[in-house]
This record gives C-alpha cells, sequence and structure tokens, in this order.
C-alpha cells in the first residue's frame, strides 16, 4: 500500500494523523478536542511522536560492537548517533491502521519495524515491533512523543512522575549502568522503577495517563514549548552489551498506551 498521511479515529474522544512518509509519525494527537502534539518543524527531531528503532536514544560516538565486529553509523547528534534509522524515512501502509518499514541500508542485519495504533474509546494503543528476517542482532525500540506545554486554555502542562531511580550518565550523556537518586529536575534523562504510572494533566482542559510494558522511561522537559515522555525498551546505547537480542522467531515488542480523562 501507498505512503501518504492518513487519519485515525474521529468519532469519539481522540483523533491522530499518521504519516508514512514523515518517518510515520503522529503528526497531529487531538484528544478531547485539543491538540497535543507540536506541530511540523523542519527539524524531524522536534515535533510529533515518531517511533525509534532498531535503537532508542543516544548510541556512543555512533558506534555499535556485536560479534566481535564495530559497525559505524552517522552520527545525526554529534559525537553520538540517536533515535535509530526509521524516523526520518518513509514508512509503508499496511493496512488502515498498520504501517511497515525495513530497518534501511545503514543497519547491518536484514529487519523490519512495524507500528499500529488502535483506538478504543478514551485510550490510544500504539505498538512498536522490531522483526529479524534471518539473523539475530541487538536492538531497542522507544516512542518519542513531544507534548505541548500549552493548550491554548487553562494552565501549563503539569507532570506527576514518581521514578525509583534515575541512570546515572557520563559526560556525553550516556548511561553507566548506575543507579541513582531520580533528583528534582529539569531532565534529559532515563528512570526506571516508577512509584505509579506517569500522568500528564493541563489543568482546566486534560488529564493524560501512560503505561508501558517495559520498565524504562526518558523525560525531557528542558524546553519552555514542550515536554517529552518517552517509553523505552532499554536504556540508551544499551544495544552495546544489555539490549534484547531480535531472532527471526523473537521480535522485540513496545506497547504505549495513553489514557485521556477530565483535568481534575
Amino acid at each position: 500500500m501507498a505512503s501518504g498521511e492518513r487519519r485515525i479515529g474521529g468519532d469519539g474522544e481522540i483523533t491522530l494523523q499518521v504519516d508514512a512518509a514523515a518517518g510515520g509519525r503522529i503528526t497531529s494527537l487531538r484528544m478531547r478536542g485539543h491538540e497535543l502534539l507540536v506541530s511540523r518543524t523542519a527539524d524531524p527531531l522536534g515535533w510529533g511522536s515518531y517511533p525509534m528503532a532498531p535503537f532508542a536514544g543516544r548510541l556512543r560516538d555512533g558506534q555499535l560492537l556485536f560479534g566481535a565486529r564495530r559497525y559505524e553509523f552517522a552520527r545525526n547528534m554529534p559525537p553520538h548517533a540517536i533515535h535509530g534509522t526509521v524516523f526520518d524515512r518513509d514508512w509503508e501502509w499496511l493496512s488502515d491502521d498498520t504501517l511497515g518499514i525495513d530497518l534501511g541500508s545503514a543497519w547491518p542485519w536484514p529487519g523490519r519495524a512495524e507500528q499500529c495504533f488502535r483506538i478504543h474509546g478514551n485510550e490510544l494503543c500504539m505498538s512498536l515491533e522490531i522483526h529479524a528476517a534471518e539473523r539475530s542482532f541487538p536492538a531497542s525500540a522507544g516512542f518519542h512523543p513531544w507534548f505541548r506545554r500549552d493548550l491554548g486554555c487553562g494552565l501549563p502542562a503539569r507532570l506527576d512522575f514518581r521514578p525509583g531511580f534515575r541512570y546515572a550518565c557520563d559526560d556525553s550523556g550516556i548511561p553507566t549502568g548506575a543507579l541513582i537518586a531520580p533528583g528534582d529536575g529539569p531532565w534529559d534523562d532515563t528512570f526506571t522503577g516508577l512509584e505509579r504510572e506517569p500522568v500528564l494533566e493541563w489543568p482546566g482542559a486534560l488529564r493524560l495517563e501512560f503505561s508501558s510494558n517495559h520498565p524504562h522511561w526518558v523525560v525531557y522537559n528542558q524546553r519552555p514549548h514542550a515536554l517529552c515522555v518517552e517509553p523505552l525498551t532499554a536504556p540508551p546505547n544499551a544495544v552495546n552489551g544489555g539490549a534484547h537480542l531480535v531472532e527471526p522467531t523473537r521480535p522485540l515488542r513496545l506497547e504505549f498506551r495513553l489514557r485521556c480523562g477530565a483535568s481534575s
């Protein structure tokens, strides 16, 4: 099926637009009449909500060591590579709610990624799968939504996020593997051990609850106009030693659920 932009939903509280040609990203997410995402910009890293595969977050020095070989990737956030090989390439619609893409010539192993978007009442269910075609390889996956701080009504966004631990990072922003106290932020960090599911609320407008089938989250709240709450299958750079091993009979699957309701 062709690439292009499609609308999903529209009969209830949730409507989204997904553009296959813009990295398979959500270009618009409306809940209860409010647009939640940062609109299109020239920077493919900074708007909408896009999939990260076959690695999520930073990859140290654009290098991946696996099976005694070293592989090099474009350093699109120098000195590191970031967010995988599919967020700025054309996807293909496989059905009304599912897209697919090969992992590209930059990735050393044949494989595919698939996304699915489904709406159930007041809940948006998103999934991202990474499939190996022939040989096993390390991988991680994530979703990167850019939420607006201000919806144009009520008060700015307020994040209720209660992690147990933060991954300590070295001077180049790469997790060391050590877990430390979360601290107070602002953050550009990865967390785990949450006490409860994250909640993003725009007082007077909307309440949004998040959940994932993996325990790792990135929060980026250092911009005045937007903040990011990102589910990941593993911390950044985990493909270098600790990430999931995708096998031809065992894909990696990330599920991300967003449930909307009235603001308290």
